[in-house]
């Protein structure tokens, strides 16, 4: 192969890409590719454009752009997509954009009054914030300077587990696969989602994790920083409007600064619940 990818991969995948594999093979493993699980077919297909035969690269893309939404969705709904196969879906499957909005995940309405401050789960939220991370600080600074040493592979590692100084330096990474890693360390708190939300991100992975996220998606301070925050999925944004109590609703109805059809959809609400 021109290039190594550590992959952990099946036996099925292994056949068509192991070292020593002859080009017809590797070349067959294309067409294969359409006969097996998600998660074998885009990993096998994956492997086969660093191939180091210009044909088998060309014949791997063609198949990976057919690749289906559904299937495409299947693999990213498994437990344990590969974060190099993510990184590149969007740049080789014509379909990957059909499959950003994520499945109807249940919307769970607070039920105190939000505008009152009271609501227990905001309250958990709350306590569950840390202290802010203090940039200054010569711990924060010598994590900092680590990071610019660092390769991609030992920065996601980092992302997913390491503690909130790690997930605040590498969040704001240049690379999208290490930043979208930071959102899947078990680690990291409502709070500090709720910050990223609200800090205007433009990452579009993050926003769709956040959004993918049941737990977090509860919370009603994160659904409203979600609805003022243009790069959440306008799909999704819509959903979570409805959650909205009156006057977040009047406020988001005149807003300048978020969709128009978010603002409008806004103002229809207000008018159904006035009938």
């Amino acid at each position: 192969m021109a290039e190594k990818i550590k992959l952990t991969i099946s036996p099925v995948v292994a056949a068509y890409v192991r070292p020593g594999t002859p080009p017809e093979v590797r070349f067959a493993g294309c067409s294969a590719a359409g006969n097996m699980a998600p998660n074998d077919r885009l990993l096998l297909l994956f492997c086969l454009t660093k191939d180091a035969e210009p044909a088998i690269r060309t014949a791997a893309l063609a198949c990976l752009k057919d690749v289906p939404a559904p299937v495409i969705r299947e693999y990213l709904d498994c437990a344990c997509p590969h974060p190099l196969v993510l990184a590149a879906l969007p740049l080789l499957c014509s379909h990957y954009s059909e499959t950003c909005p994520v499945p109807q995940a249940a919307i769970i309405a607070d039920e105190n009054d939000p505008e009152e401050g009271t609501n227990s789960e905001d309250q958990g939220t709350e306590r569950e914030g840390e202290e802010p991370v203090n940039e200054d600080g010569e711990e924060f600074l010598s994590k900092y300077k680590a990071a610019q040493l660092m390769g991609i592979g030992e920065k996601i590692k980092m992302a997913l587990s390491g503690d909130k100084e790690w997930r605040s330096i590498l969040v704001k990474d240049a690379n999208k696969l290490v930043s979208g890693s930071v959102i899947k360390n078990p680690r990291i708190t409502e709070a500090e989602v709720l910050t990223l939300v609200k800090s205007g991100i433009q990452n579009d992975e993050i926003m769709r994790l956040i959004c993918a996220n049941k737990e977090w998606i509860k919370s009603y301070k994160i659904r409203k920083a979600l609805v003022e925050n243009n790069r959440t999925p306008v799909q999704n944004a819509v959903r979570y409007l409805g959650t909205m109590n009156d006057k977040d609703l009047a406020s988001f109805s005149k807003s300048k600064n978020i969709a128009s059809v978010i603002s409008t959809m806004a103002k229809r609400l207000l008018l159904n619940k006035k009938k």
